[in-house]
């Protein structure tokens, strides 16, 4: 029995280092992901002004009469799926298509803040309970520094691994709701354009 207790406390004081250096891997990407996401943000806000312009034009003006290139700016992140929306001449199937990929895209995006999500808690945890077995030693033995250090070190992991935590699940949550709504957009553009183009078959077929 105690070769086997002995065992597993080597093979977790073992991944000790291991998951400390993940940890701090996972908290420099987050230090990246939470500076790409204020550039995506600010990016938003100074484009969300001429894309609520073009969504009150089609209120009143034809959607094949809009030039969406020259509507919103070429950065603007919903610009190439609607130009290529009227390349394809609104037809359904093409449509569609270019929306799911979109929506694929938006969903790969989404991957790194989930990973974040799950993985920061994890290894945070992981860094906590691992030196708490030396530290609880420590404690027995009298050795007072030894379990300072181990606890230090415990709970030094599971703030790191709460902010990782922290920042993926906040990006994850805003960047799913812009993505919701793009989608939402995209579809209401695309209906728009598929019924105008009803309306003029049906009014070439009266006249015929």
């Amino acid at each position: 029995m105690s070769i086997l207790t002995n065992s597993l406390f080597w093979i977790s004081s073992g991944l000790l280092i291991p998951v400390i250096i993940a940890l701090l891997w996972c908290f420099i990407w987050a230090l990246f992901m939470a500076g790409s996401f204020y550039g995506i943000y600010m990016h938003r806000l100074s484009n969300g002004k001429k894309f609520s312009d073009l969504l009150e034009t089609l209120r009143h003006t034809p959607v094949q009469s809009i030039v969406f290139e020259s509507e919103l700016s070429a950065e603007n992140h919903l610009s190439l799926p609607l130009a290529n929306m009227k390349r394809v001449r609104w037809q359904s199937p093409h449509a569609d298509k270019i929306i799911d990929d979109y929506e694929i895209a938006g969903a790969k995006s989404l991957e790194s803040s989930q990973t974040l999500v799950r993985l920061g808690p994890m290894l945070g945890l992981m860094g906590t309970l691992i030196p708490m077995g030396p530290a609880l030693v420590g404690l027995a033995v009298g050795n007072i520094a030894s379990m300072a250090v181990n606890m230090q070190v415990a709970f030094s992991t599971t703030v790191v691994g709460i902010f990782v935590g922290a920042v993926g699940f906040i990006t994850h949550l805003i960047k799913k709701r812009w993505f919701v709504e793009d989608i939402s957009h995209l579809r209401y553009i695309l209906q728009l354009a598929q019924h105008e183009i009803g309306k003029t078959c049906e009014t070439t077929a009266n006249i015929i």
